[in-house]
């Protein structure tokens, strides 16, 4: 190994800091996976963990059978039902997978004691200091895949480099079952030939709009300078710069400070008796941990208790017709767009035709203009709405929503393993 990838070189001596060898492991369909291992009538079948598709529940989880009818997680139960009439649909069993969590993180300590866990079925692991399998961070991955088949029989993914973004996106470039690692030399090239709908941190919405300015992949994103970028999207610019280079040095942290804590339900129908919503919310209080250490968190549910009996009779009905009327503003705005640029389309023809048709013309087009403009304010008072409820009334209020990624700091780009050549296969 040369002193490059030796995690004890460089120790006693100044300069950039030691490579860094992460590992992101994923595992692969972790609820439904549990639930065709524990009931063999399921293999094979495409498995829907969550709600049943006759009531409000939606998909926590599903087996790769079922993805193929382009059902995913957080999808309404009774849409996964409709793709897949066929499907199996079980109730989440969070006990049991708790106790398998606890099984394969067993695995993971035996290879660092840097372990972040993201969910029950995913994880960080910084293995720079590691001296298991000759310090190569993609035997201890494959390793690692290894012991939580034998011993949990379920499979994973996992992804290699030199920090957490390149890993997490490496573990799911080739699921169910992949190995994949990005070395340094490559990081940058690698990005570049990513969709941008591929980055951490990046969403559905920020993805629209970055198509939007004509950004489809890393390159295009590493094309704008910070400062344009900043013009853009703000506070998440300085993370979008970075990432688009390969650069994040976020650390993997063991431990982080849990910033909330909740327990919900979704009922079948609607609970509208203001005493039964209030001993429900007590039940729910129960089930959220006493040592649950948030300042404040006892005013909050009281304030919330106090909102609730200020509340009085929900009007339901306005509620829908309120909906309705939003759907039909959304469309009656595309009307808008359709129309207007019509009516720039016909002041533009009128600036081309001799004065005396001109004057009539633009006598039609003043008379049309103002009605069509004032029909909009008239009928929905204009903007953006969203639905809040404040005792008997129904108010709008203007809405803007934003992502904001985590910032990220600069990294050296060092090579991650010498016991792999440039494609990436062992040596």
């Amino acid at each position: 190994m040369s002193p490059a990838f030796d995690s004890d070189s460089g120790a006693d001596r100044d300069g950039p800091p030691p490579l860094r060898k992460i590992i992101h492991v994923d595992m692969d369909a972790f609820y439904a996976s549990v639930e065709q291992r524990d009931d063999p009538s399921l293999r094979g079948r495409p498995v829907i963990v969550g709600g049943r598709p006759n009531g409000r529940g939606v998909v926590a989880a599903c087996s790769y059978e079922a993805r193929v009818f382009g059902i995913h997680s957080a999808m309404p139960s009774a849409e996964a039902g409709r793709r897949c009439p066929e499907a199996a649909f079980v109730s989440p069993r969070f006990a049991v997978y708790k106790e398998v969590c606890a099984q394969i993180r067993a695995v993971f300590a035996e290879f660092s004691e840097k372990v972040e866990p993201l969910s029950l079925d995913e994880a960080y692991l910084d293995v720079t200091d590691s001296t298991l399998l000759g310090g190569s961070a993609v035997r201890m991955a494959r390793e690692i895949k290894t012991l939580i088949r034998e011993r949990t029989d379920l499979v994973a993914s996992a992804g290699v480099s030199y920090n957490k973004f390149l890993a997490k996106i490496a573990s799911d470039h080739r699921k169910p079952d992949g190995l994949f690692w990005v070395l340094p030399a490559d990081g940058e090239a690698f990005v570049a030939s990513l969709p941008i709908g591929r980055f951490h941190g990046i969403g559905r919405v920020t993805e629209a709009r970055m198509q939007a300015l004509g950004i489809e992949t890393g390159a295009d994103l590493r094309q704008w300078p910070l400062e344009e970028l900043a013009r853009e999207f703000g506070k998440s610019a300085g993370y979008y710069f970075r990432i688009a280079r390969g650069i994040d040095e976020r650390p993997v942290q063991p431990s982080r400070t849990r910033k909330s804590m909740g327990s919900e339900r979704t009922f079948a129908e609607n609970l509208l008796d203001r005493d039964a919503m209030l001993s429900f919310l007590s039940t729910l209080l129960d089930e959220v941990p006493d040592e649950a250490d948030i300042p404040g968190w006892e005013a909050e549910v009281q304030r919330l208790e106090q909102r609730i009996h200020r509340l009085g009779p929900i009007n339901l009905a306005a509620i829908d017709e309120h909906a309705e009327q939003l759907q039909r503003k959304e469309y009656l705005d595309t009307q808008h767009a359709d129309v207007s640029e019509a009516l720039e389309t016909l002041e533009r023809a009128i600036a081309k035709i001799d004065r005396e048709t001109r004057s009539r013309f633009r006598e039609t087009y003043e008379a049309v203009d103002q009605k069509f403009t004032a029909f909009f304010p008239r009928l929905f008072g204009g903007g953006n709405a969203s639905l809040q409820l404040t005792g008997d009334d129904l108010v709008q209020d203007d809405v803007e929503d934003r992502r904001v990624a985590r910032a990220a700091d600069t990294d050296d780009l060092h090579d991650i393993d010498d016991t792999h050549d440039a494609d990436g296969r062992v040596k």
